[in-house]
C-alpha cells in the first residue's frame, strides 16, 4: 500500500462537513490505490470465482457457492477491516502522514470517523458484488434476512477494525506490515471455514480456531444466510465478537501510536 498524502482541511469548519470532506478523501486514496483496489476489494471475488468452480455438491446441507459465498462474506470482511486498515494505518504512521494529520485542525476522531467508515463502506461494496456474481455465476439467492445480514455485516466491520489498529500498534515497519497481517489473517481464514468446510480438520486445528473471531463471524453468516436464522439466533457467537471487539478496543486506546517508531 503507498504511502500516500491525503488532503485535509486546514481551516475551521462545521463538523459534519469535515467528516464528509474526511471521508471522501478516504475513498479517494483507497479506490486510487491499485493495490488497495486488488487484494483488499477484488481477491475477496477473485476467491468466490476460483472456489466455485472447484467445489460442487452440498457443504451444510446446501450447494457448496452458497456456503463458500457466506465464508467469504467473513474472509472479506477481515481482509478488509482487520488487514487492510492495519496496513494502511502502519504505513501511513511510519511516513509520518498521522503526524503531519494530528497539527491539522482536522480533531482526530474525525479522522479516525472517516477511516472508519470508509472500511464499512468497501466492505458493503464487496458484500454487494459477492451476491451479485452468487447470483449471476452460481444462481445462489439473496439472503431472506437483510436487516439480520446487516447486522452481522456491522458488527463484523467493527471488531475486525478494531483487532486492526490493535495490531497496527505493535507492528514496527511499513515494509513488515503486510507480511505480519497475513500471517494471521491467512491461517485464521483456512481454520475458521472461509473457504470451505472445517470438519476433517484435526482435533487440535479445530481447537485453535474455536478461539478465532473470524469462525464466529462465519457461524453467525451461516446461520442467518445458509439457515434463514435472525441474527439473535447466535447469541453465543455475538457475545464471542464483541468480547474480541472491546478487548481490540481496549488495547488500541492504549498503544495506539501517531508518531513514527524510532529505531
Amino acid at each position: 500500500m503507498s504511502a500516500e498524502a491525503l488532503p485535509v482541511t486546514t481551516h475551521r469548519a462545521p463538523a459534519g462537513r469535515l467528516f464528509v470532506h474526511q471521508l471522501r478523501s478516504e475513498q479517494l486514496v483507497f479506490w486510487r490505490s491499485r493495490e488497495a483496489a486488488f487484494f483488499i476489494f477484488l481477491f475477496p471475488l477473485l476467491l468466490f470465482l476460483l472456489l466455485g468452480s472447484v467445489y460442487s455438491g452440498k457443504i451444510y446441507g446446501v450447494p457448496a457457492a452458497q456456503a463458500l459465498l457466506a465464508g467469504l462474506i467473513g474472509y472479506g470482511c477481515a481482509n478488509t477491516a482487520f488487514a487492510g486498515l492495519a496496513i494502511q494505518l502502519v504505513v501511513r504512521r511510519e511516513n509520518a502522514i498521522l503526524k503531519r494529520l494530528r497539527a491539522t485542525p482536522l480533531p482526530a476522531s474525525t479522522y479516525v470517523g472517516a477511516v472508519l467508515v470508509s472500511t464499512l463502506i468497501v466492505f458493503v461494496l464487496q458484500t454487494i458484488v459477492l451476491f451479485l456474481m452468487g447470483k449471476g455465476l452460481y444462481s445462489t439467492p439473496f439472503p431472506a434476512r437483510w436487516a439480520s445480514l446487516a447486522a452481522s455485516v456491522v458488527l463484523g466491520a467493527a471488531v475486525f477494525a478494531a483487532l486492526g489498529v490493535t495490531i497496527a500498534s505493535f507492528i514496527r515497519s511499513a515494509e513488515g506490515s503486510s507480511a505480519v497481517v497475513n500471517f494471521i489473517l491467512l491461517p485464521m481464514a483456512f481454520l475458521s471455514g472461509s473457504f470451505g468446510p472445517t470438519r476433517h480438520y484435526p482435533p487440535f486445528l479445530r481447537a485453535i480456531a474455536d478461539v478465532l473471531p473470524l469462525k464466529y463471524l462465519i457461524d453467525l453468516v451461516n446461520a442467518i444466510y445458509l439457515h434463514d436464522r435472525a441474527f439473535w439466533s447466535k447469541p453465543e457467537a455475538i457475545l464471542v465478537l464483541v468480547a474480541w471487539g472491546i478487548g481490540g478496543l481496549v488495547v488500541a486506546v492504549l498503544k495506539f501510536r501517531w508518531e513514527p517508531r524510532e529505531g
